[in-house]
């Protein structure tokens, strides 16, 4: 009579998730729209897309009650609740969020307040005006260049990037925590954040807050945010996972991940 054979072990797919896109490949697609975004730059569009929606006498719809009090102020509100929201999940995830360890739920909210931290900092310092601020649109300032830094316009600056879009875009950072356990999630979670940046920039070109080169340029600093803050994590997983309380359990790291 032949031996029974051994009942193989269940595999535990949470502590060995699926390898997310490699470093090469994020690397390209960062270049990528990098190149995309100096390329908008170069065609000196924003203006031209400005005067779609603005004249000598202003923009028509900075003052609209649906794009201040709807697309402005209550998805502003939005998005600070989501942010509220992850942060609980943190300790009580639901949905895939169940799927990541506690250190990459950390990452995910961190990485949204970083990005967010990074957009305020860079518009705060910035001398670049609002369109609504231009003389073309009714204002007292000339259009100048965000590369040109430190040249001011005449205007009081502290419009680039967009602040606004950054509420949406901030978002990427969900992409790279989710990408290892959650690949299909991070799909989807990556596509919403997409739209819901590139719609709230879109309503705040309509209004004359910004140009379209500020919210791509939103959206590449965040990505590029996202993605360097999840190369420091691997990176800390990697030193700190022989620690069972760390609040970087090893679980959180897949064995070969970029």
């Amino acid at each position: 009579m032949l031996p029974a054979m051994p009942t193989p072990e269940p595999r535990d797919f949470s502590a060995a998730p699926a390898q997310g896109p490699s470093f090469k490949s994020t690397l390209l697609w960062t270049l990528a729209a990098l190149a995309v975004v100096l390329a908008w730059d170069a065609s000196a569009l924003d203006l031209a897309m400005a005067r779609w929606f603005g004249d000598a006498d202003g923009f028509a719809l900075r003052s609209d009650w649906f794009f201040v009090n709807i697309a402005h102020e209550s998805a502003r509100r939005l998005a600070w609740l989501v942010v509220l929201g992850l942060t609980l999940c943190v300790w009580r995830p639901v949905g895939p969020l169940r799927l990541l360890p506690h250190g990459r739920r950390v990452q995910l909210v961190a990485g949204i307040l970083l990005s967010l931290a990074l957009i305020s900092l860079l518009k705060y310092t910035s001398a670049t005006s609002c369109p609504w601020d231009l003389a073309e649109f009714g204002g007292v300032a000339r259009h100048v260049s965000h590369w040109s830094l430190g040249l001011a316009d005449g205007g009081p600056g502290r419009c680039f990037p967009a602040g606004h879009a950054s509420a949406g875009f901030a978002f990427l950072a969900g992409y790279f925590a989710l990408r290892r356990h959650a690949p299909r999630a991070a799909w989807i979670w990556l596509a919403v954040s997409l739209a819901a940046g590139l719609l709230m920039g879109l309503a705040q070109q309509m209004r004359g807050a910004h140009f379209m080169s500020h919210t791509l340029w939103t959206g590449w600093l965040c990505w590029t945010a996202g993605w360097l803050f999840d190369l420091a994590v691997t990176r800390a997983l990697r030193t700190r996972d022989s620690a069972p309380d760390s609040l970087w359990p090893a679980a959180s790291l897949p064995p070969s991940a970029p």
